[in-house]
């Protein structure tokens, strides 16, 4: 969500109202980042310095919070964000092939994205679906009980309802 100049910079006016709401409360540097991310799909320094601006925080705070949390992102992510469990029940169960299934099939490793801005891989340490191993989620969509094979099915049919959509 940036403007429609070719200076790189976001649109900080998107992000008026979280801080109108949250700004002055004590404690909500968390919600505001979470907000923040939601709205540009991961957080450019500008917004995290515009932030620290407004809410008065320490911009070295703001930056201190952002990357100790897994949860937020600094570099923009595909249209499929692919969060792959490597918890020990996954890798038990056989993680490792799906990330190499993965990188056979899309060509990227964790942290990367596709060339088309389709897919991100982001390995992370654990999902909370034990029961699922292996299992990854897919924007809000959880897969469990994995192999290979539907690794590879599930990633076709994402390509697919992308080609349609652009289509439209």
């Amino acid at each position: 969500m940036s403007c429609n100049c070719s200076c790189g910079k976001s649109d900080l006016s998107l992000l008026n109202d979280t801080l109108e709401h949250y700004a002055a409360i004590p404690g909500s540097l968390i919600t505001i980042l979470q907000k923040a991310q939601g709205i540009y799909g991961y957080l450019p320094a500008d917004v995290l310095n515009h932030i620290a601006d407004k809410t008065g925080i320490p911009a070295a705070k703001v930056f201190g919070v952002a990357t100790f949390y897994t949860q937020f992102r600094f570099k923009p992510v595909g249209k499929y964000l692919i969060m792959l469990c490597q918890g020990t029940a996954c890798h038990v169960n056989g993680s490792l092939m799906l990330e190499k299934t993965i990188f056979d099939t899309l060509g990227i490793k964790d942290g990367e994205t596709t060339e088309d801005g389709l897919f991100t891989l982001k390995n992370v340490a654990c999902l909370g679906c034990c029961s699922l191993s292996p299992v990854m989620m897919i924007n809000d969509e959880t897969y469990g009980s994995l192999t290979p094979q539907k690794v590879r099915g599930i990633i076709a049919r994402l390509k697919d309802e992308a080609l349609k959509e652009a289509a439209e």
